[in-house]
């Protein structure tokens, strides 16, 4: 369980780098874009490595019972 929060803590760290990022590119940073699109790449990835984890943590709770 606390591996399923610490993922969740993490992703909200990254969706804080985005999101200063996306402002950034908003006001003509090109880099800014870069970075941004990179991050929301990552966040996709880290966000489907979460469904996998919170998928097995149910299955695992529901072999116990």
């Amino acid at each position: 369980m606390s591996n399923i929060i610490a993922k969740w803590e993490e992703m909200k760290v990254l969706m804080e780098s985005i999101d200063t990022d996306v402002s950034k590119n908003a006001t003509g940073n090109a880099s800014a874009g870069v970075r941004a699109r990179k991050g929301l790449r990552l966040l996709k990835k880290e966000a489907a490595e979460l469904v996998k984890m919170t998928v097995e943590a149910d299955k695992a709770r529901k072999a116990e019972k």
